[in-house]
């Protein structure tokens, strides 16, 4: 970790260590405690993270969305369809269907494989129970 890494992470999580990623925290704090700059950097973002937080919230007017909205309309945008929760109950139930039907296909065509060994070993078994023996027919 040097000076610039610090002001790069500073400016883009702010100051506050905890939001920093956790592989980075340990080296930023050896750092500050090693480097007076280091430490004048990350009082500066908190600075800019203190004036952030006290800026008021904007606020958009109805009329100024619906000024946003009209423009776009003309220039040929169309809005986004909406996310309704019946389409996705309908594709989710339609998605768990298809994987039971899925699982039964496989199902049955891995039985029918895997069984036919077995049935064809109590078929020749059968047979040798039923038929005749060597020793009745050479004697």
């Amino acid at each position: 970790m040097n000076r610039d890494r610090l002001i790069e992470l500073a400016d883009a999580h702010g100051a506050d260590l905890r939001r920093w990623p956790d592989a980075e925290r340990d080296a930023a704090r050896a750092l500050l405690e090693a480097d007076p700059a280091a430490r004048a950097a990350l009082a500066q973002a908190a600075a800019l993270d203190n004036l952030l937080a006290a800026a008021p919230r904007p606020v958009v007017s109805a009329e100024l969305r619906d000024r946003v909205i009209a423009s776009a309309a003309k220039a040929g945008l169309r809005p986004r369809a909406r996310f309704h929760i019946g389409r996705l109950l309908w594709w989710s139930g339609a998605g768990w269907a298809a994987a039971a039907c899925a699982g039964v296909v496989f199902g049955v065509g891995l039985t029918t494989h895997v069984t036919a060994d077995v049935q064809a070993d109590a078929v020749l078994y059968q047979a040798s129970l039923a038929g005749v023996d060597d020793v009745e027919v050479l004697g």
